[in-house]
Formats: structure tokens, sequence, C-alpha cells
């Protein structure tokens, strides 16, 4: 049996949400040091390690559509003693986004894994938020059907505690609808859109006065929901 020892280790590294300058020292330290970078696309890692002038430095795609083939490959490079880091198309990887099934993997077969912590928009966004945020409830991206959508909107219509939603930049609209008919459209939120970026913005009200100041717009966000107890249609 192999001996865990001998196994490289695996980095977890957090990358800007958007403004580049919020890369952490100890993650240029470590992109540079690993043997290869797994990144969500290669055109968006290519990007990142050119901005911090790391050269030569071998690529691994690794998303939804290719996760399931490319783990095996993975494991093998990392039990052969490569140390490589896991990186997303921007914030801190695995949350909400691919890898998920690779670490499990790797637990099972207890390879190292290191985090290295930095950016990540849910942070950026409660630092931010006025609401009593000591408990809350993170649904993340919903499912992209509109029924299935609103089922789970429905499951959280009464809550003790705030909601965090996300979703990709064109359904910000629609999310906002189905907020409204779901939660009423006097529902206290808070939006913050394209954080760390100069087009950054945030809004608190009603999803309806909202939703009037945001209109058409298309950006990264962070949507979070006050308590829905406290409603008023």
């Amino acid at each position: 049996m192999t001996d865990p020892k001998q196994f490289g280790n695996l980095f977890v590294v957090a990358t800007p949400i958007g403004n580049a300058q919020d890369i952490t020292l100890r993650a240029i330290e470590t992109l540079r040091s690993v043997d290869a970078v797994i990144c969500e696309e290669r055109k968006d890692g290519s990007r990142l390690l050119k901005q911090l002038e790391i050269k030569g430095k071998p690529l691994i795609e690794l998303n939804e559509h290719n996760e399931s083939d490319m783990i095996q490959q993975i494991l093998i490079d990392l039990m052969n003693g490569k140390n490589m880091a896991l990186i997303s198309d921007c914030g801190t990887p695995v949350f909400s986004d691919p890898g998920k099934q690779l670490l499990k993997l790797m637990a099972e077969m207890r390879i190292k894994v290191v985090p290295i912590p930095g950016a990540s928009s849910l942070m950026a966004a409660l630092s931010l938020c006025p609401f009593d945020m000591e408990t809350f409830t993170f649904l993340g991206f919903l499912p992209p059907k509109t029924e299935q959508r609103s089922a789970v909107l429905q499951k959280h219509k009464i809550s003790d505690s705030p909601i965090i939603l996300m979703d990709t930049p064109y359904r910000l609209t629609k999310l906002l609808d189905e907020v409204s008919k779901t939660f009423g459209h006097q529902q206290q939120i808070f939006l913050a859109l394209d954080l760390t970026l100069p087009s950054e913005a945030t809004y608190l009200g009603t999803v309806q006065d909202v939703a009037a100041q945001v209109q058409a717009r298309k950006a990264e966000f962070i949507l979070i929901l006050d308590r829905p107890q406290r409603r008023r249609f």
C-alpha cells in the first residue's frame, strides 16, 4: 500500500473576485511553487498566472463537464508526490464551484488538503450587510428550471434567519422577481453587485424598490433576504 507520507499536497487557493490586487502573498507563493494548477477554465487560469508573472506552469482543466473523467489522473499525480493548486475562476474554490468530488476522494485516500484563504464574495457581502447575520441560511445557486426554483423558495417562505442567494448575472432580474412573488414585494433585501470592481454597488430596501433601481442590469451578485417572517405584502 502506498504511504500517504509520500503523497503530494493539494492547495485550495482563493483568488480575487474582481480586483486583481486582492490576491494574497501566500497564494502567489503557493501558485509559484506547485507542480501544476487545476482551474475551471484554461483561459481564466492562464490569465491569472500571466498577471502574477508565473510562466511555464501546467494547467489542468476541472469543471462540471469533465470532473468525473479528470479526477483519477489528478489523484495519480498527487499520489506520485506532485503538489497541486486548485483555483476557481474567481474567489474561493469548491464553494459553489467544481471540486467537491475531488475533495471527497482525497479524504478517502488520506491525501492532505491545505486551504489558502483569501477573497470570497460571500464573506465580502456579509461584512457589508446590516441585517442580523449571526445565523443564516445559505441556498446558493437555485436550480435552473422555474418550477424547481419556486419550490426551493417556497420551502423557506417562513424562516427565522436571513437567506442568502446567488445566481448567474443574467438571472438577477428573474431572481428578484421570484423573491418578490414568494416573499412579498415589501421583503427587505440587501443586494451586492460586482464586489471589489469599479462598478461595485450595494442596495438596501424592499425587493420592489431595489428591483426598480437595478432594472435589467447584469452583474455578479450576492442577494441577502432579511428574516422572511418580517415580510409585509
